[in-house]
C-alpha cells in the first residue's frame, strides 16, 4: 500500500484523539475510564461479504468509547471522521434480540424518563430525535395504540450530530464533542440500565 506511513501517521493522530476524548468523557462517564484508546479504533478494512462495493478499505476513521470495550452491548460514544461526513453519535446499535426485548420493556414501564430526555430542549436542538432502524409493524406483544409505540419500533436507538469540516479542525473541537457526549450520557445510561437488569 503506497500510502500506508500516510495512513499510520493519521492513524496515531486519531489515537490520539481518543486518548483526549476519553480523558475528557471520563470526568463525567467513568465507567469508560479504562479502556484502552488503540482498541476502540476501528480497523480500516472493510467487511465485503455483503457488499456490492468490494472496495477494501474505509474512508473514515471511528472511534466507539463504551463500558467494556468496542464489542460490549453497552451503550456509549462514537466519532466518525470523513473528508465530507463527520459526526459524533452514541445510543445502541444493532442490540441482539434478548437486550431489545429488556429494552423494550424498559420503555413499556418506564417512558417517563426516556420520553423527559429526548424532549429536552438542548438534546433535541443537538440531536432532533432518536434514529436507526424501525420495524413497520408493532413489535410482538405491543399494540399499535400504544403511546410509545414508534419508540418500541425502534430496533436500534442512535442520537447524532453531524460536523462540518471548520468543526472538525476547530481548536474547540474536543470541547465541542464532549458537550455533545454529555447530553448523551443520560440517554445512554438508560438503556445500558435496561440491559444489565
Amino acid at each position: 500500500m503506497d500510502n500506508k506511513p500516510m495512513y499510520q501517521e493519521a492513524h496515531a493522530s486519531f489515537v490520539e484523539l481518543t486518548a483526549s476524548l476519553i480523558d475528557q468523557i471520563r470526568k463525567f462517564a467513568p465507567e469508560i475510564s479504562t479502556l484502552e484508546p488503540k482498541k476502540c479504533v476501528f480497523r480500516i478494512y472493510r467487511d465485503v461479504r455483503f457488499s456490492k462495493d468490494k472496495s477494501p478499505y474505509k474512508t473514515n476513521f471511528g472511534t466507539s468509547m463504551k463500558p467494556g470495550g468496542r464489542k460490549s452491548p453497552y451503550g456509549g460514544y462514537y466519532i466518525h471522521i470523513h473528508p465530507t461526513e463527520s459526526f459524533v453519535a452514541g445510543g445502541i446499535y444493532h442490540p441482539e434480540s434478548l437486550n431489545l426485548s429488556k429494552i423494550r420493556q424498559e420503555i413499556d414501564y418506564n417512558p417517563q424518563v426516556i420520553n423527559k430526555l429526548i424532549s429536552n430542549k438542548k438534546f433535541k436542538d443537538a440531536f432532533q430525535e432518536v434514529k436507526g432502524d424501525k420495524l413497520k409493524r408493532p413489535p410482538k406483544g405491543y399494540d399499535e395504540s400504544h403511546p410509545d409505540i414508534e419508540l418500541l419500533k425502534h430496533k436500534d436507538f442512535i442520537v447524532y450530530s453531524g460536523l462540518t469540516v471548520k468543526e472538525v479542525l476547530s481548536n474547540d473541537f474536543i470541547k465541542s464533542a464532549v458537550g455533545k457526549f454529555k447530553l448523551m450520557k443520560p440517554f445512554n445510561d438508560y438503556f445500558n440500565t435496561a440491559i444489565q437488569d
